[in-house]
């Protein structure tokens, strides 16, 4: 019993004997009760066509002896034994169409357990072939799907780990160079050389919190208190605190805001934390005299809030990727800029935590680029 349990297969073959068992069973039941009846009724019938005037005392002869019960039990034992023989047949036949029919079920389950196998063992690119459209091909379609995601997803583990790797060496690098140098006694220990190490050491400190930030935002356990909020104060409240970078840089800011106050439904501290991302990025990459605006609109449901600079503009090809993990357009300036490339994700998975969407906008290089988020109206 525990085989049988533990095989499909095995399964598959007794549901099927099983049927043709009973079937088997149901036709020998039916053909012991009907078989006088009939023979008795097509016996009648024969004597009435040939007019001898005697079918109604054979007919009761049947059960009581004389030549017509021997002729009768004789046919029985011949009908017996050719549907003995045919159940025999018929068994043989049905066993080996049962054996065939299930090996062509177990087939497909069978390559599907060995694929996820492999993909146990680190073979990602494993695929189950399709051979049709019924249930068994939709399932491996689904198993071809997931093979695929599961795919994807070791191909960014093993790129974060090594863009996080890259990261981290060039900080690390500069404050094991400046050290050295100052052991070796290349540079002084002044003022100069300390703020050098301070400020590698705070741009590492800052990666790493980007990190976490990142990892909580994409794994989800970001909490959120979303209540209604007015959009107009939540640009307000950013623009006050980087006010001071604007008119140090040069930069204008225009605010472009709605006369009607529009309420969205928001964590009011992640969504300044979006809005100080996205109008951070848009100063640190408009040169001095450019503009920076930053509008709201009600679109239906929602609310799309944007961020347009006058600034280095965003190529079509790169438009795609912006919001990727670590990726840059400008892979060099912006790390001599300082930013650690994921700033992007962690605002795009912070507006879809919020039911919204994120995109960018540009007509090229040194045209300037416009970010678009939207939030859902509070009612």
């Amino acid at each position: 019993m525990k085989i049988i349990r533990s095989h499909l297969g095995i399964k598959l073959f007794l549901s099927y004997f099983v049927v043709i068992v009973v079937g088997m069973a149901v036709i020998g039941i039916i053909t012991k009760i009907t078989t006088p009846r009939a023979f008795a009724r097509h016996l009648l019938f024969m004597e009435q066509q040939l007019g001898t005037g005697q079918g109604h005392g054979q007919g009761q002869g049947l059960g009581a002896g004389g030549m017509m019960s021997d002729f009768y039990q004789n046919f029985q034992q011949s009908f017996n034994e050719s549907l003995l023989i045919s159940v025999a047949a018929a068994s043989l036949v049905a066993l080996l169409v049962s054996f065939i029919f299930s090996k062509n079920i177990l087939g497909p389950v069978s390559v599907m357990t060995s694929a996820s196998r492999r993909i146990a063992e680190g073979h990602y690119d494993e695929r189950v072939e399709l051979r049709g459209n019924d249930e068994l091909n939709q399932l491996a379609g689904s198993f071809n799907q997931m093979a695929e995601q599961l795919e994807q997803v070791e191909s960014m583990r093993r790129q974060l780990i090594g863009d996080v790797a890259h990261e981290l060496r060039t900080p690390l690098t500069a404050i094991k160079g400046t050290a050295e140098a100052l052991m070796d006694g290349v540079l002084p220990a002044s003022t100069e050389t300390y703020q050098q190490i301070h400020s590698e050491a705070g741009r590492l400190s800052r990666l790493v919190d980007d990190l976490q930030e990142l990892s909580r935002v994409e794994s989800r356990s970001t909490q959120l208190d979303i209540h209604p909020v007015d959009s107009a104060s939540l640009i307000q409240t950013v623009t006050k605190r980087l006010k001071y970078q604007f008119d140090e840089k040069r930069v204008k800011l225009t605010l472009s805001l709605p006369r009607d106050p529009i309420h969205v439904l928001a964590d009011e501290g992640r969504i300044l934390q979006v809005l100080t991302n996205l109008i951070g990025n848009a100063l640190q990459y408009t040169p001095e005299h450019g503009t920076v605006t930053i509008s709201i609109e009600r679109d239906k449901n929602e609310a799309l809030i944007s961020v347009a600079d006058t600034g280095d503009g965003i190529p079509p090809e790169h438009l795609a990727r912006i919001f990727d993990r670590f990726y840059r357009v400008d892979k060099s300036r912006s790390r001599a800029r300082g930013g650690s490339g994921i700033g992007l994700t962690i605002a795009k998975h912070l507006v879809e935590s919020h039911g919204g969407r994120i995109w960018a906008r540009s007509a090229g290089k040194e045209k300037g680029s416009v970010f678009i988020f939207t939030l859902p109206l509070a009612k």
